[in-house]
C-alpha cells in the first residue's frame, strides 16, 4: 500500500467485482469492504457485521443497502446507519476518492 498525504491506494475499479459490486480489502490488519454501486458510485465500510461478525463483502447489495449475509441486517452503505434488524449498531464509513481507476481510502492507517 502507499500513502498520498492521508489517502491510501486500496485498490482498482477493475477489482471490484460486477457479479457481487464488493470488494474485501485489508489496510493495516483493518478489514475493509468497497462497493460499487449501480450508478457508479464506490463507498467503502468496515467489512464485519456490527451484530453478526459476518463479512459484508459476503453480502448482498440491494440498491444502497449492504445486506449482511449472516442474518440478512441492512446497513446504509453511504452512512453506515443500520437500517433493519437484527442490526443496531452503525459500521464505519470511509472517505474514498477515485483517480486514474484507482481506488484511496481516508481514515484508515498507512503501512
Amino acid at each position: 500500500m502507499t500513502s498520498i498525504l492521508n489517502w491510501v491506494r486500496v485498490s482498482e475499479l477493475s477489482d471490484i467485482s460486477p457479479d457481487t459490486g464488493t470488494l474485501r480489502v485489508i489496510v493495516d490488519s483493518e478489514a475493509i469492504c468497497l462497493y460499487r454501486l449501480e450508478d457508479g458510485s464506490i463507498h467503502a465500510t468496515q467489512d464485519r457485521c456490527t451484530h453478526g461478525n459476518a463479512s459484508l463483502a459476503e453480502g448482498y447489495i440491494d440498491g444502497g443497502l449492504i445486506e449482511c449475509p449472516l442474518h440478512q441486517g441492512c446497513f446504509d452503505i453511504r452512512t453506515g446507519e443500520a437500517v433493519t434488524a437484527p442490526c443496531k449498531v452503525p459500521i464505519k464509513v470511509y472517505a474514498v476518492r477515485v483517480e486514474d481507476d484507482v481506488i484511496y481510502l481516508s481514515g484508515v492507517s498507512a503501512q
